[in-house]
């Protein structure tokens, strides 16, 4: 009887020490990238975009709400395609399609960086539509969390007297020559995007979602870029951008938001690139 109880409890703590070792895993988390790629590009393939498109964010933002991401074109110089439209999916967000990049034919543009939300732990895509027809996917992972409901930086009343508000910078390139070549540009609009999911810390009701929907840039009246935009552009959407001037004499911005504001405006093009 006594080897008995022997056995069973050796039994016993044998299945408890192996419990310990070999925990039973949790279910993985559903991802929603297939029904993305079905809601978004029609179920259209997807090809291998490595050697045709990178995508640069922190693996752990500083801030969940202002993630910096760039992304840059890695096709050849001899290579016969171009980059048409660029869609950036930052797939566990609340609205997941962050930004369409349209490229102008002409503009050449190879690189854009911008900021973004990030709500939770993610796979973020960049998906590049190139003149071929065909759609070339990369992705990154990032940790960050709480970006789309994160305060807005500037209160009500600053962020009013700052909407529409336009910068321009033009940035000196040691390729550029004096009226063409490869150029580096930055626009800047104030504005609070905000993305229905942020609090009002007084009323502690949600503030509406009210964003930057489009963005079009121009080289005199050559298209450089155009974005469709969503909830997670960071608060005062920045785009910086590298393009092929035409020697245009003006670069021309023109904005519009959610409730049907157009913001627009026009500088000239400093030809020193300073």
């Amino acid at each position: 009887m006594f080897r008995f109880r022997l056995f069973c409890l050796l039994v016993l703590c044998t299945v408890a020490v192996g419990s310990r070792v070999a925990p039973v895993s949790a279910a993985e988390p559903d991802d929603p990238w297939p029904g993305l790629v079905q809601d978004i590009f029609n179920n259209r393939p997807m090809n291998d975009g490595s050697s045709v498109l990178a995508i640069e964010m922190p693996y752990r933002a500083e801030d969940a709400a202002i993630v910096p991401v760039t992304l840059r074109s890695k096709l050849a110089p001899d290579d016969k395609r171009s980059l048409k439209t660029i869609t950036l999916v930052i797939d566990q967000n609340p609205a997941p399609m962050a930004a369409k990049f349209e490229l102008g034919p002409d503009a050449r543009v190879s690189e854009i960086s911008t900021r973004v939300r990030v709500n939770s732990y993610t796979n973020v895509h960049a998906v590049a539509e190139l003149s071929d027809g065909q759609l070339y996917m990369v992705k990154t992972f990032v940790k960050a969390s709480g970006g789309c409901s994160a305060p807005a930086a500037k209160n009500v009343a600053e962020a009013q007297n700052h909407l529409g508000r336009m910068k321009y910078r033009q940035f000196a390139r040691a390729d550029q020559g004096p009226t063409n070549g490869v150029r580096e540009a930055q626009i800047m609009v104030g504005h609070p995007n905000n993305s229905g999911l942020q609090m009002d810390q007084i009323t502690h009701l949600y503030i509406p979602a009210f964003f930057i929907d489009e963005l079009r840039l121009w080289q005199d009246n050559s298209p450089i870029l155009s974005m469709q935009g969503g909830i997670s552009i960071s608060e005062d959407p920045n785009i910086r951008f590298t393009y092929v001037s035409n020697g245009a004499k003006t670069f021309r911005a023109e904005a519009k938001d959610t409730s049907g504001h157009v913001f627009q405006k026009e500088w000239k093009v400093d030809e020193s690139g300073s």
